[in-house]
């Protein structure tokens, strides 16, 4: 055995645990990336749910204001009669 033939055997090792370590990187990073989107479509619903309450919010707003005023407007108007 001479070396040429000894270099092609640590060569051909070599390449083999680095083709073994390829693949198991490549699949976790799929595993991760799977991960990272489900986390991503559930954030975006989070978002979307808290926009939704928003705008109820920003809609009943309107109303409590309108609400208010009239009380107001109620209150001051009893004020007078009773004067």
């Amino acid at each position: 055995m001479d070396a040429f033939e000894i270099l092609v055997i640590i060569l051909s090792v070599l390449l083999a645990i680095l083709l073994v370590l390829s693949i198991c990187i490549a699949v976790l990073t799929l595993k991760l990336v799977k991960s990272l989107r489900e986390v991503a479509t559930k954030g975006g619903a989070i978002v979307d749910r808290v926009e939704e309450i928003g705008e109820t919010f920003a809609k009943n707003a309107g109303a409590v204001g309108l609400l208010r005023m009239v009380m107001k407007f109620v209150t001051t108007a009893s004020k007078h009669r009773r004067r």
